[in-house]
């Protein structure tokens, strides 16, 4: 029997790929298949920036997921292209300069919905913030915020997938 191809796909935006986004892409894929809905959904995570294309996550970022029983050792930096548009259904950035930056890479005709991950939480003007320069503490902070925000988005999801009829 042939695979079938996801039938939504979403992707997660920040700064530069190796922090909060593929936290959140780690986060969501280990949520979906604890549903049962991972060959539905196609996750990946990339940045507006190039500084670490083909880098593994932050040591710090890899640590508090870890903590969490999520391993990001085997994802790698990209940059985020116009073709994501058509590829992706959903693509949630990590704060304001990611959205301004996503917005303006964005083609005209384009299909996805581009929003904060945070609008999840009800919060859509707020930014999970950056935690790169910061210490221990930021990336608490930061994964507390993807991690309320990635369990909203799942059940969101379920509640879709399980609405539409299936292909």
């Amino acid at each position: 029997m042939a695979e079938r191809e996801p039938s939504y796909r979403v992707l997660f935006v920040c700064l530069g790929n190796i922090c909060r986004s593929p936290t959140a892409e780690g986060m969501l894929r280990q949520r979906l298949m604890r549903l049962g809905l991972s060959a539905r959904i196609a996750v990946d995570s990339c940045g507006t920036g190039a500084w670490h294309v083909g880098q593994p996550p932050d040591l710090r970022a890899q640590r508090v997921a870890r903590e969490r029983g999520i391993d990001l050792s085997g994802l790698r930096a990209r940059q985020l292209v116009r073709e994501d548009f058509e590829r992706f259904d959903e693509i949630l950035v990590m704060d304001g300069d990611n959205l301004e930056q996503a917005l303006m890479l964005a083609p005209a005709a384009s299909r996805a919905r581009v929003v904060r991950l945070l609008s999840y939480l009800g919060e859509p003007e707020s930014d999970v913030p950056d935690p790169y320069y910061g210490g221990d503490t930021g990336f608490t902070f930061a994964i507390e915020r993807i991690e309320a925000a990635v369990a909203c988005l799942a059940e969101s999801l379920a509640q879709r997938l399980s609405a539409a009829p299936h292909a």
